[in-house]
């Protein structure tokens, strides 16, 4: 794999194959890096879940290229363990996914060129998750327009073939690492998506949802147990947005 060179300094040239399969490179050492680390160590917990939930091998390696995003993969394994069927699976998963969609909607306008064709972006839509919006958000306006598909699509897919390989060799060794170190790299997970967002937020309604998600969570977790993630997320998300619209009214 390449260097990751500064891209500020790479000129925006006419598309053709070797200049989209250079971005395509850029892309791909971008994913070595410490959000890259973090995601592999969750997907050993992951690894180890999957395990002693039964799933088999390939089965484990299936969901996280299908499903990629690793908090709708632990749902799965959680509907998995429950005996849930597979309308009431789907639907977690779906409603666990819900939160990206805002994330692909701040991504997609970053990242379309003049000739970008629709089935490529929702191609590279499937590969948006925390730690890849980050590291796009962060420098895409710096990578020329025409290149910014190639990029991200060295990035994303680069990311999901490393953690697929993970999970297939963790998963062979999974009964010998200790169930404490497994949930200890799985929670470095939320900590770093905690952490990532708040250095990534532009807007002040962003941190004040953050902070009211982290105190409404365990206060409905007692109140309303099976409805405390997405209490939190509605309260929260709706006094954020409202706190927003006094600040757009006052400018």
């Amino acid at each position: 794999m390449p260097p990751n060179p500064d891209l500020s300094e790479i000129d925006a040239p006419q598309p053709s194959f070797a200049d989209r399969r250079r971005w395509f490179l850029i892309g791909a050492s971008e994913s070595v890096s410490v959000p890259g680390l973090v995601l592999c160590t969750a997907h050993v917990g992951f690894a180890g879940l999957a395990q002693e939930a039964g799933v088999s091998m390939g089965l484990a390696v299936f969901m996280v290229l299908a499903i990629w995003a690793l908090p709708a993969m632990v749902v799965l394994l959680g509907a998995i363990l429950s005996g849930a069927g597979l309308l009431a699976a789907a639907f977690a998963v779906a409603l666990s996914s819900v939160r990206l969609t805002p994330m692909v909607v701040a991504l997609v306008p970053e990242m379309r060129g003049p000739r970008t064709s629709r089935l490529a972006m929702y191609l590279l839509a499937h590969f948006v998750a925390v730690t890849s919006w980050v590291i796009a958000m962060e420098n895409l306006r710096r990578v020329p327009r025409e290149f910014r598909t190639s990029y991200y699509f060295g990035l994303g897919s680069i990311l999901v073939v490393v953690n697929m390989v993970v999970v297939a060799a963790v998963y062979a060794v999974a009964p010998a690492l200790p169930p404490a170190v497994a949930a200890g790299l799985f929670l470095l997970t939320p900590m770093y998506f905690l952490t990532s967002l708040w250095g990534s937020a532009r807007e002040t309604a962003t941190y004040v949802a953050m902070l009211l998600g982290l105190m409404l969570g365990p206060i409905l977790h007692f109140v309303a147990p099976g409805f405390d993630l997405l209490g939190a997320g509605l309260l929260g998300g709706g006094l954020a947005y409202a706190v927003h619209l006094m600040q757009v009214r006052r400018t």
